[in-house]
């Protein structure tokens, strides 16, 4: 995604079961290396993957561009 994922879309290298079809090569952006998995990010151990998109979501929402300041 050369122009960044935006804030609510899925990334565009997720497979059929979300997992990252670029994980392990050397095109993987940084970014998604450095996110590791965590108790805070993971924490829900009945529905780590629903726990971790509401993580994820809040994350995003927290750190998306002011496209209002100009």
């Amino acid at each position: 995604m050369p122009n960044g994922k935006p804030a609510g879309v899925a990334c565009i290298q997720l497979d059929a079961l979300f997992r990252c079809k670029l994980f392990g090569k050397p095109e993987r952006p940084d970014f998604c290396g450095g996110l590791q998995p965590s108790l805070e990010m993971c924490g829900d151990v009945q529905q780590p993957r629903e726990y971790a998109i509401r993580w994820l979501s809040a994350l995003e929402l927290a750190t998306q561009p002011d496209l209002k300041a100009n």
